[in-house]
């Protein structure tokens, strides 16, 4: 690991958020005398960010926490066209009126990861959409189109990947890697934003970002990007057996956000330790370092650090008392996915398809084949069965990490 004069890239790089920099040794003789703005953009195409996006907000976690300044900026602009990049297929075009929304619903865990205000390190919130609205198309390509060449554009990941494999790349979509170059050249010289972060699928876009401004403006700009980031067995980050591990707790029960990282593999506990929480090191090794079923035990402290931190200490608390209720086999933890059914009941092959402990009907029959679908602590045999409460509940589990509340309306 290379060693830094400057605390800002120090804290980078025993975190295990450096993949890639531009110009490492300006870039940390920068960060030695002034204090560096720096940016990361989130085009707003959910009403939430998920897992797989939570290392690049904890960079602008860890610049703000070396004494640096933060800009999130929303993709406002961007979000109309879409970004090609890691993408097999041309993303739905959303109104106006989604977009807001979805920036509104983003924002949540910004606020809780950054300190807003108006010191010199306080954290900015800005809209690409201010720029970018008022842009005249045919201006654009007049003062912009001439720094970029088709031949290199051709040649990025996020082009060459759907050309190989025969996918369609619009035009519209064709065009966002010159606006989010744009976009750096427009923080650079409205709040002398001086370096842009993102994900390592995000470098050719900053570099284009950094040739653009120092062509125009003659101004040195600066990037980083974080590794790709996979789990032990190789699946992408942010997803789940259920869908995206979402941030927002309206979008993922605060309870399954808990269990996520409470399931991570035993060889990627370490790592995000460092990455997602902000536990000394010598703690993270201490954890990491736990043999057999210690490990479950840093796994536990992980699901607590990371939902404390998104979520907030009361989620992380109600969290980890679900758990310890559910566990014990005896006890039904109130902060479990709840299904409410009817007087009339439900199947128990409905129950695991609607919660999503199942599939499909025949992945639910499979399961209680197997003997891992239970009632109250007791094996389903039947496939038949049925869950009528009157009054109550009951506790639904598939395997032994999933675990739902059956409510009786």
């Amino acid at each position: 690991m290379a060693h830094y004069q400057s605390d800002l890239l120090n804290l980078l790089a025993t975190r295990g958020h450096i993949h890639q920099l531009t110009d490492a040794d300006a870039l940390d003789a920068l960060a030695r005398t002034t204090i560096v703005t720096a940016y990361n953009g989130y085009d707003a195409t959910a009403p939430s960010l998920h897992v797989g996006n939570l290392a690049s907000v904890m960079l602008l976690r860890r610049l703000q926490q070396a004494g640096h300044k933060p800009i999130a900026l929303m993709g406002g602009g961007t979000t109309k066209i879409g970004d090609p990049s890691g993408k097999d297929e041309t993303r739905k075009l959303l109104t106006p009126e989604t977009i807001a929304t979805n920036i509104t619903g983003i924002a949540q865990v910004f606020h809780r990861l950054l300190d807003f205000g108006d010191g010199p390190t306080g954290a900015v919130m800005v809209n690409n959409d201010d720029w970018l609205a008022g842009l005249g198309y045919i201006d654009l390509l007049r003062t912009v189109g001439p720094h970029f060449t088709i031949n290199r554009m051709l040649g990025f990941d996020s082009v060459k990947t759907r050309l190989d494999r025969e996918q369609p790349l619009t035009f519209l979509e064709f065009n966002y890697m010159i606006l989010q170059a744009y976009d750096f050249r427009e923080l650079a010289l409205r709040h002398g934003c001086r370096l842009q972060l993102g994900g390592s699928d995000q470098w050719g876009n900053i570099v284009n970002g950094i040739e653009l401004t120092r062509r125009m403006n003659g101004i040195e700009l600066y990037g980083l990007t974080t590794p790709l980031l996979t789990t032990a067995d190789g699946a992408k980050m942010g997803k789940s057996v259920n869908g995206a591990v979402w941030l927002n707790e309206a979008l993922l029960p605060g309870y399954d956000f808990w269990q996520y990282w409470r399931n991570v593999d035993d060889r990627d506990v370490g790592r995000f330790l460092r990455l997602f929480t902000d536990l000394p090191l010598d703690e993270v090794a201490r954890l990491e370092a736990l043999a057999g079923s210690e490990i479950n035990a840093a796994k536990v402290v992980l699901a607590d650090a990371v939902t404390t931190l998104v979520r907030g200490e009361d989620a992380a608390q109600a969290a980890a008392a679900t758990a310890a209720a559910t566990f014990a086999g005896d006890g039904l933890g109130q902060d479990l996915p709840t299904l409410t059914i009817g007087p009339e009941g439900i199947g128990v092959i409905e129950a695991l398809v609607a919660l999503g402990f199942a599939a499909s009907r025949g992945e639910a029959k499979r399961l209680i084949a197997g003997g891992g679908a239970r009632l109250d602590g007791q094996p389903v045999s039947d496939e038949a069965q049925r869950i009528a409460l009157t009054t109550g509940e009951a506790r639904l589990s598939a395997g032994k990490k999933k675990h739902a509340i059956v409510r009786a309306g």
